[in-house]
């Protein structure tokens, strides 16, 4: 491997590097019944190299494309960082999408080798392999595995060990292949979000992610001390850039829960340093924290307002770039130790120096809680089609309406029509066998992102909203959805809202209640409920939403306050279409599954009759019949 110091530029080479020169420091833990299990940056680099011999041996060649399923897992990494360094290329599906998603997935992508966790995946997978180019499945949870025979099946410690005997008939072959990786290959096709049609694939190379971190480590240094916790799916980009980007470029310490309902409590094992999640996370971990201290004694909840007085005093000083009183620094000290040390221990906060929040936007309050009890929560903006980052607010300058300022290396315009246009080493290379979409996409080495936004006069990016979502209402009057969406969110009683009224007379909403934190709620109010459709539409329930909606509505203009709204009788789900993998609402799809619920809401009816049809992950359909109230937000 002579001559890789000169040019660590793809992640296999840069894995070569450190395993050579920090072999037997900690690169990633994993913890499993109970128990962290640590692998050395020399185990890493002997996992990746047997794993991707043993790719070869089963015919992969250069340019195929392997996709891997599953929870977070060192396995998982492997399987990437093995198949780069077979010269092929990666792509990650969501673990929860449908057999029919991954079919479609699958064949759009020209997938030959699959690698999966566990039963769960594989049964899909076998389902659908027929209608599709996969020649073997590989899985690497062996449970209820034993009575599996079809020949495709292998085990992943079976094909690294097909790699150990491969590398004694070509002892040289792993070292060949990492040493002819290109800074401008193909690094991983990972899938857009998807709100508005079918995933597409982007493209990036391994300079558009190592140039992406490199930037995004200046304005936020982060080294080998630095332990980060990877919780969020692989096959999303924000995880990409942290688990694989910056840990391979930074030697950072990659922590695996041990699965995705353990995650909150193994935090606080963990400790992290960095923390990357999207809003819908930040979001609960607020409503949970405020449900509780409901539920508190009056002298606990007594010192709990106190102590966030003081919190929102000391955050508004600091985003207003005010220099904290004395007394306010006493009291910020009290409040530190009785009430906000213990918040953060429990929620696994307290070792944090860098905490973010991306994907979509998240509400002002949110950060004035956040900066409040001493988490630096941080908005940044970027794409999958950026590698993750390119504006992210600096320490020192948080302004919660906006998304920060460009990373170094990052240019930001805004077009005629108001779209956000982003230059920089980072913008991928293309869409996957979409031509035309590209060229959509990129025009003269800018990438334009379909958000809608402007610059303020400090410099920082303000995203408005998607730019097709930036709705008018009949009267001409301008209306984000999104705003209004995150509003309602901020309440503990309310986990989804879609907010309607393109070319209507005045605004309706469909509202999602949080079936945990409304549940405790109603059994504080003594109010019985059999199920979610039962709670949704009880006249309390209802009455609660109203409070809530009102007072959102006093934060809006007149003309753009919601007048009509309704609480959903069934979650909105990915596996309905409602959302995407990565919890995105699809507006499109919502609007044209309830459009009769909709028309209702614009009628004089107080109610609507609904019954509409529930596909399970199983494929099995049920469909629902009950009655919605239709509540006027104003008498």
């Amino acid at each position: 491997m002579r001559g890789l110091d000169m040019e660590d530029d793809t992640f296999p080479k840069l894995l070569v590097r450190n395993a050579r020169q920090h072999g037997e420091k900690v690169a990633m833990r994993e913890k499993d019944l109970g128990i962290w299990k640590t692998y050395t940056w020399k185990d890493y680099l002997g996992s990746v190299k047997y794993f991707s011999l043993g790719l070869v041996s089963l015919g992969l060649e250069q340019g195929d494309k392997v996709a891997i399923i599953g929870d977070n897992s060192p396995e998982w990494v492997i399987a990437e960082l093995a198949t780069q360094s077979a010269l092929a290329i990666p792509t990650g599906l969501y673990q929860d999408s449908l057999a029919e998603e991954f079919k479609a997935l699958l064949n759009y992508m020209d997938v030959r080798i699959v690698v999966a966790e566990d039963q769960e995946q594989v049964d899909k997978l076998l389902s659908i392999r027929e209608e599709t180019a996969v020649e073997k499945i590989i899985y690497w949870e062996p449970k209820g595995m034993y009575r599996y025979d079809d020949p495709c099946l292998l085990r992943f410690d079976e094909v690294i060990e097909r790699g150990k005997e491969y590398a004694k008939r070509y002892p040289d072959l792993f070292e060949e292949n990492v040493a002819s990786t290109q800074a401008d290959d193909t690094a991983c096709i990972l899938t857009t979000s998807g709100t508005t049609a079918m995933p597409k694939g982007a493209m990036l190379s391994y300079k558009n992610m190592i140039s992406m971190a490199e930037n995004l480590c200046k304005v936020d240094p982060i080294d080998e001390n630095f332990e980060l916790v990877s919780s969020l799916p692989l096959a999303w980009a924000g995880e990409q850039m942290m688990s694989i980007s910056v840990a391979l470029c930074k030697r950072a310490v990659v922590n695996f829960p041990e699965s995705a309902e353990t995650v909150r409590q193994d935090l606080r094992e963990i400790g992290p340093h960095v923390i990357f999640s999207p809003p819908r996370i930040w979001e609960n971990i607020v409503s949970e924290i405020l449900v509780k201290m409901e539920d508190a004694n009056r002298f606990n909840r007594a010192i709990f307002n106190w102590a966030m007085k003081v919190g929102y005093k000391w955050a508004d000083a600091k985003f207003e770039k005010r220099k904290p009183s004395p007394l306010l620094r006493i009291q910020r000290f009290i409040a530190y130790w009785l009430v906000y040390r213990s918040i953060l221990d429990k929620i696994g906060l307290k070792r944090v120096r860098y905490a973010y929040t991306g994907g979509a936007a998240l509400g002002p309050d949110y950060f004035r809680f956040y900066h409040a009890i001493g988490v630096n929560l941080k908005q940044i903006y970027g794409q999958t089609e950026v590698a993750g980052i390119a504006v992210l607010h600096r320490d020192d300058d948080i302004k919660f309406e906006t998304v920060g300022k460009p990373i170094p290396g990052t240019e930001i315009a805004i077009s005629e029509e108001g779209e956000i246009l982003i230059k920089s080493s980072a913008v991928f290379k293309g869409y996957y066998k979409m031509p035309e979409k590209t060229d959509e996409a990129l025009k003269d080495g800018w990438l334009h992102t379909g958000d809608m936004g402007y610059i303020d006069k400090d410099g920082h990016l303000v995203v408005v909203d998607r730019l097709s979502d930036v709705l008018k209402l009949k009267d001409g009057t301008k209306f984000s959805p999104q705003y209004i969406e995150n509003r309602l969110k901020f309440s503990p009683y309310i986990r989804e809202a879609v907010v309607i009224g393109r070319d209507r007379p005045f605004l309706v909403a469909i509202l999602n209640i949080d079936m945990e934190n409304v549940g405790k709620w109603a059994e504080r109010n003594m109010i019985g409920y059999t199920s979610y459709m039962d709670l949704s539409q009880k006249d309390e329930v209802l009455k609660l939403l109203k409070e809530v909606v009102k007072e959102v509505n006093k934060t809006l203009p007149e003309n753009a306050r919601i007048r009509r709204f309704v609480s959903l009788y069934k979650e909105l789900h990915a596996d309905d279409e409602e959302l995407t993998r990565t919890r995105k609402v699809r507006r499109k799809v919502v609007e044209q599954r309830y459009a009769e619920l909709i028309e209702a809401m614009y009628s004089n009816t107080k109610a609507y009759d609904a019954s509409i049809v529930i596909r399970y992950e199983d494929g099995r359909e049920k469909v629902i019949r009950t009655t919605m109230k239709i509540v006027d937000v104003e008498e």
